[in-house]
């Protein structure tokens, strides 16, 4: 096994590093456009419009309600169809995740949100600002300090989740397993590497978001 895993380090690095990228580039993608995204969704929650708010609610309880695996299935089936050229699985996948994690990030965002002071809304009011202003000036200023981090640890998901899109064969981490498994008829070795390459990435990020949380403390 040692052997094995040494041949596959030396001889196949450089898939393991594309394979990375690729879990990376999917993460990052997913919690950009999600974080953006998710928080119109959670804006539209916690606003007057009856409307909006009902749709916005439905829309995270349907996301949170159902199989990632599934909504990828379905993205990947039913995007095509819904539009006038064929777009590829890259952009299937990528729009089931990002959809996925708004639907995540918009709580995150919206209990940052709750966290603050409700006078402080009221504050800002009497200052002669309107409810966008305030928001935009006073409120999210202050429930970034909540939000960050939250934001850091949907990262840290992110790149386990985008494991599922191995299921598509886009290059991610998991398709380098299912390749080099299907090429040289190896199982275990491989998915140790795979799996320490995950932990790596993972046990990083969770370190640096700990940092950066006890920055954003010492700092209050």
């Amino acid at each position: 096994m040692v052997g094995n895993i040494t041949m596959l380090v030396q001889k196949y690095s450089g898939l393991f590093l594309e394979g990375m990228g690729y879990t990376l580039l999917l993460a990052l993608i997913t919690v950009t456009f999600g974080t953006v995204l998710g928080t119109l969704v959670a804006l539209a929650k916690m606003g007057k419009f009856k409307v909006l708010s009902f749709l916005a609610t439905a829309y995270i309880e349907i996301m949170r309600g159902t199989p990632l695996l599934l909504q990828l299935y379905l993205f990947y089936f039913l995007v095509p169809q819904m539009l006038p050229w064929e777009p590829s699985k890259f952009t299937c996948v990528c729009t089931a995740l990002v959809l996925n994690a708004t639907a995540y990030v918009s709580e995150i965002i919206r209990a940052g949100i709750q966290a603050v002071d409700p006078g402080q809304m009221e504050a800002a009011r009497s200052l002669g600002l309107n409810t966008s202003q305030a928001m935009k000036k006073v409120i999210l200023p202050q429930a970034l300090k909540n939000i960050l981090p939250a934001l850091g640890n949907e990262f840290v998901t992110d790149i386990k989740e985008t494991s599922l899109a191995s299921t598509f064969f886009l290059g991610d981490l998991m398709t380098t397993f299912r390749t080099l498994n299907g090429a040289l008829y190896l199982t275990l070795e491989p998915l140790i590497i795979v799996g320490i390459i995950y932990f790596l990435l993972t046990f990083t990020l969770s370190k640096l978001i700990a940092v950066f949380e006890r920055r954003m403390a010492s700092n209050d």
